[in-house]
């Protein structure tokens, strides 16, 4: 089981939230004391169904593991008038369960050890009965109807080991940038037996291992925990490296019972991170080079990213096309590079899960996400059947598109529907999005938890905290977006307002859940929904007049101006910030706006269906024919610099307003660089031969 059947399963699909769950929790969990005994060499099986919207198309047996549907049943559910032979017959018979309903059913007394199978048939054959297992009262199961065409779902009536600790995550992704990193893991108690300590160890490349001895844990069955590591991971040379993360020690000196799962080996990539060379822009001749156009499948493009493996050079632009047929998207391989190729994609589910899309986000595990502007996904004239929000893509080209799923719901990976005409989105983590909900004014944080996979319907796991304090307003006339992006320390979200022409930043580490129902129609069913408030929020820019895209780095922050064209720069070091620059793009209708792994701005202009990259002389070369490293980060004041090829050149060091505090020459591959300064955050950068390299950030503590 992963940590979101674990710790989730008992609330996917509830019409209710998440403060009416501890009851639930708590009378499923005592079920094997409230029912009598059963006898050596059985345990109590119970089975707790959640229907969907249409529960009378619902009917289930349970029944030996080898055995039909019929044959040799121990119990049965929901609509008899379906019966074993119903599924697909779309008779539309009366009776059976209520719609999006809990129902616990059990115990029975079976023998231990022995498979048993749960067969599940659907009158429309369109899946959406939900079966949680559990044995003397442990959940060991959690499976999800897809069809209803009898699909078959065994299960093992054991109880759980005693000592089961599983090792779920770590925060270690696809790509890493040189320099120190705070290594975490996710753990969850799969156990029976209450976990107090443990020890998580992990190892680089085969080599020493390094172990963190975890106490004062309280971990019961299915609970969870992030751990941070106490010695960080440090990456010094560029390439690929390979992390295992194990855990061990179970209380002090218990094996764990099931080791199949105490393991986990991440291969990643060492590579530079995106240089800040925002400020070279400023007083520079600027030339707007053209990356792609209508040629390459480019239309009424509104926003792009980058894949988050840097090197790569993967620019992604998406498409708002029509309402009717759904947006797409274009990959540029290379991009900007003279081996520059590109692929246009356009998946048959965009009617619905892109449809007029504003905005695409990476997260750094690869997949992307999607904000679809449409103010009903199904294009319904109901007012009240307003049902859009955020969709999950992989970036996976054996995927995206090209895989159906077992429902052919297209290739989308998940998706939420509680954000009507979406203006923009933005990732934190994982597939954790946020969004700018343009119908309900507000700022709205979305977490899939673990994807549904391709075409797949379940969206039961999901997680979503609305912020609502202040209004945030869309265009009226539909056209201009309100992007958002979260800074590199994953405290503020910086958002345009197109609406009220101005840029706000909310702390997402601040608020709280107002604790009271949500009034905002639950559209469908999720495992928590919750509104917060008494966040902290700043108002950065105002008098802005039609802006559209944003990008943050460093203490910098670029806003587009849809109409002007322009790319306004700002110091975000105070707030409010202060305008330095702006640039002309020459274009008059410019959407999202992007710092991409070679330090230069792209952007995306809609009326010419093309993508741009904003090039001056002053930037130098692309920071990849430069690789450079600085560590310790953070440094007590001796920092080593470590570039290849060394030759000739200077080291300079300047403080977060670009003032030259330190040069220092460069005496080999590595160079040792001593820092009498206060305490804060300074800049790396080298010239060699004329050149400038890559930017980086350096803590000086």
């Amino acid at each position: 089981m992963t940590v979101h059947q674990s710790v989730y399963a008992l609330a996917k699909h509830i019409f209710t939230y998440k403060k009416t769950l501890i009851p639930l929790f708590v009378s499923l969990f005592c079920l094997n004391i409230t029912y009598s005994q059963c006898l050596a060499g059985e345990v109590k099986v119970t089975i707790v169904i959640t229907t969907d919207g249409f529960a009378s198309d619902g009917y289930w047996e349970l029944v030996p593991a080898t055995n039909a549907c019929g044959v040799g049943t121990i119990a049965t559910g929901g609509n008899t008038n379906v019966g074993c032979a119903g599924g697909g017959a779309e008779l539309g018979p009366t009776g059976g369960y209520a719609n999006g309903q809990v129902v616990t059913v059990g115990p029975w007394c079976v023998t231990e050890g022995e498979d048993y199978a749960i067969h599940y048939i659907d009158d429309y054959a369109d899946g959406g009965f939900e079966f949680e297992v559990l044995v003397n009262g442990y959940e060991i199961e959690h499976f999800t109807g897809e069809t209803g065409l009898n699909e078959v779902f065994t299960f093992s009536a054991s109880q759980p080991m005693a000592y089961d600790l599983s090792l779920e995550s770590t925060n270690v992704v696809n790509y890493m940038v040189p320099g120190t990193f705070d290594l975490s893991a996710v753990v969850s108690n799969q156990g029976t037996t209450e976990i107090t300590a443990y020890t998580l160890s992990y190892s680089v490349d085969n080599g020493p291992t390094q172990t963190h001895a975890v106490t004062g844990s309280s971990l019961h069955y299915t609970e969870i925990e992030e751990i941070e590591h106490s010695i960080p991971l440090n990456f010094t040379t560029y390439g690929n490296q390979t992390v295992m993360v194990w855990i061990s020690n179970l209380n002090g000196t218990n094996p764990d019972e099931n080791s199949g799962d105490d393991f986990l080996n991440t291969t990643f990539q060492v590579g530079p991170a995106t240089p800040n060379l925002i400020d070279l822009y400023n007083g520079a001749e600027v030339t707007i080079e053209s990356i792609a156009g209508a040629s390459d499948g480019v239309n009424l493009p509104t926003d792009l990213d980058f894949h988050p493996t840097l090197t790569s050079r993967e620019l992604w632009v998406i498409n708002k096309d029509t309402e009717a047929s759904g947006g797409s998207t274009v990959t540029i391989y290379d991009a900007g590079l003279p081996e520059q190729t590109s692929v246009y994609k356009f998946d048959v589910s965009n009617w619905h899960f892109m449809s007029l899309p504003t905005g695409i986000a990476f997260s750094d595990n690869g997949n992307w996400a999607s904000s679809p502007g449409v103010l009903d996904a199904n294009h319904s004239p109901n007012i009240a059947a307003h049902f859009t929000g955020p969709t999950l893509w992989s970036s996976d080209m054996a995927i995206y598109v090209e895989d159906p799923g077992p429902e052919l719901n297209g290739s989308h990976l998940d998706a939420l529907h509680l954000s009507p005409q979406c203006q923009g989105v933005c990732a934190e983590k994982d597939n954790v999005f946020w969004v700018f909900d343009g119908y309900n004014g507000d700022l709205v944080r979305y977490d899939f938890a673990e994807d549904h996979g391709a075409g797949a319907n379940y969206h039961g796991d999901g997680i979503v905290k609305r912020y609502s304090d202040d209004t945030v307003e869309k265009d009226p006339d539909d056209n201009v977006v309100s992007h958002l992006i979260l800074d590199a320390d994953k405290k503020w979200l910086y958002v345009v307002d197109h609406g009220n022409q101005r840029v706000i930043r909310i702390d997402i580490t601040t608020g709280s859940d107002q604790g009271d129902t949500p009034q905002f129609a639950m559209n469908e069913p999720i495992s928590e929904y919750s509104v917060y408030t008494e966040y902290t929020q700043e108002t950065v820019v105002t008098g802005l007049d039609k802006p559209a895209g944003i990008d943050v780095i460093g203490n910098r922050m670029i806003v587009s101006e849809h109409e002007s064209g322009q790319i306004i720069v700002y110091n975000i070091s105070t707030i409010p910030a202060v305008e330095l620059y702006r640039i002309e793009t020459g274009k008059t209708t410019v959407q999202g706006v992007k710092i991409g792994p070679d330090g230069r701005i792209w952007f995306v202009d809609q009326s010419t269906h093309g993508v741009f990259k904003i090039e001056s002389a002053a930037l130098g070369v692309s920071e990849f024919s430069l690789e450079m490293a600085v560590y310790p980060n953070p440094s007590k004041g001796t920092i080593n610099v470590v570039i290849d090829n060394a030759a000739k050149g200077v080291i300079e060091v300047r403080t977060v307003l670009g003032q030259l505090i330190k040069t220092t020459a460069i005496t080999g591959p590595t160079t040792q660089v001593e820092l009498e300064v206060q305490a804060g955050i300074y800049f790396v950068q080298i010239t060699l031969e004329g050149s400038k390299s890559e930017t980086k950030r350096v803590v000086i503590q």
